[in-house]
């Protein structure tokens, strides 16, 4: 990284405060995002010789208010600025409530925006996509392949949601508790879709995308102090818990992936482990299963486990099909044939994989573990040809060395990979 990464980093970091507080206080979409990347410009210009702000969130804010305030003055010389009682942040009524959550003075206008952004007018996938791209400022591109959709689709998803959040007049306020309750899920989901951006980050991706990781599990501590009894909030901080505790093991000094079974596990952070485990039994007490605790009863017999060969598969597996019967999804049928590869060995595993090709023909990890098995079972020529769509799949140059690696090997004639 350059010797200005800090400002991209700087920037990322802040971009979820300070849009979402522009966005309380212009109650417009588009004017929102203009003015933050209005005084990201600004910030490009200033900070390298003035050194970065005490507060780079705060700084946007005031530059980005102000920069909003001159484009509306522009656009509309003949016409006033709106009254201060629409244009303007004094009277926030959520403001002891959210001093109260935080602990402070800091009032969260991000947890606000994710509610509102769900708002039940929205489809639900026009929700999730919609809080990603003006909360986190994921591009259409990223979001595109969280969902598994084309750029284009995306896109228009995107703007559709824009427009009828306009068209309906959707009041950017916190919503009351029923309000939140029904919206629940979907903040949920997108909670998880932000952790997942920042988890999937590899090479010089990490360092800029790694704050969405702790954004989202800063989020998902706050949605509890909100819903102290709802387990499938556990589950889902839990969850993320136990999968970014892994973080410091994941990759090796020059950026090249290592897989879970040959991380060195003492370089796991053991107090979001043991803090994961706990959310997750205090969930499973409840008796109320959901996907989210799943997902997370996985994570833990991994976290579990001393060494990769202690590893209760077996368990796993199951776990993987109750998540099936639960949530039905190509994605988790793939990850649940890893699990089936270690219990009953590749056949059987290529056996549920092969009819998802449809579905997944657009998916990196779909012909890594296709190559991967069919390697196993040694059928080179075939387990070359998943290779090399892979490697057209992959979406950077880590995932892209890593299957070149198999590559490598299977043109070397070693034999079958461990």
């Amino acid at each position: 990284m350059n010797e200005l990464g800090w400002i991209d980093r700087a920037l990322v970091a802040a971009r979820p405060q300070a849009v979402a507080a522009l966005l309380r206080y212009f109650r417009d979409l588009d004017l929102a995002e203009e003015a933050f990347q209005d005084a990201c410009l600004r910030a490009l210009g200033a900070w390298p010789a003035n050194g970065p702000p005490r507060d780079p969130a705060a700084w946007l804010i005031l530059v980005g208010r102000n920069s909003g305030i001159d484009g509306m003055r522009r656009r509309g010389r003949t016409e006033p600025l709106p009254p201060d009682e629409v244009l303007s942040d004094l009277d926030d009524a959520e403001a002891a409530l959210a001093d109260r959550l935080d602990g402070g003075r800091y009032r969260d206008d991000i947890l606000r925006l994710l509610f509102v952004c769900c708002h039940p007018d929205l489809p639900a996938t026009q929700q999730v996509a919609l809080a990603l791209r003006i909360v986190c400022g994921l591009s259409v591109r990223q979001i595109a392949r969280a969902f598994l959709v084309g750029d284009s689709a995306m896109e228009q998803r995107i703007t559709r949601a824009k427009a009828r959040i306009a068209a309906a007049g959707v009041p950017f306020e916190a919503p009351g508790a029923p309000e939140r309750a029904e919206r629940l899920a979907a903040v949920a989901a997108m909670i998880y879709l932000v952790f997942n951006e920042g988890y999937s980050a590899t090479g010089a991706e990490v360092a800029g995308r790694a704050p969405l990781c702790d954004e989202a599990i800063r989020l998902g501590r706050l949605l509890l102090r909100l819903f102290p009894a709802e387990p499938e909030i556990m589950g889902l901080t839990a969850l993320m818990l136990l999968q970014h505790a892994r973080a410091a093991a994941r990759f090796d000094a020059d950026g090249a992936i290592i897989l879970l079974e040959d991380q060195d596990r003492s370089r796991w952070s053991g107090p979001a482990i043991n803090e994961g485990l706990a959310l997750l039994d205090k969930a499973l007490r409840h008796r109320r299963r959901g996907p989210y605790q799943v997902q997370a009863a996985i994570a833990a017999l991994h976290a579990r486990a001393e060494r990769a060969q202690d590893t209760d598969w077996t368990q796993i597996e199951r776990l993987y099909a109750a998540l099936e019967a639960l949530q039905p999804s190509p994605i988790v049928t793939l990850n649940r044939a890893v699990a089936l590869a270690k219990v009953d060995g590749p056949a059987a595993a290529l056996a549920l994989v092969e009819p998802l090709e449809p579905a997944l023909s657009g998916y990196f990890h779909f012909f890594g573990l296709k190559g991967w098995l069919l390697d196993r079972l040694g059928r080179p020529a075939e387990a070359r040809a998943a290779f090399g769509r892979a490697i057209g799949l992959a979406n950077s140059a880590a995932e892209a060395a890593h299957i070149r690696q198999h590559l490598d090997r299977l043109d070397g004639a070693e034999g079958p990979a461990a």
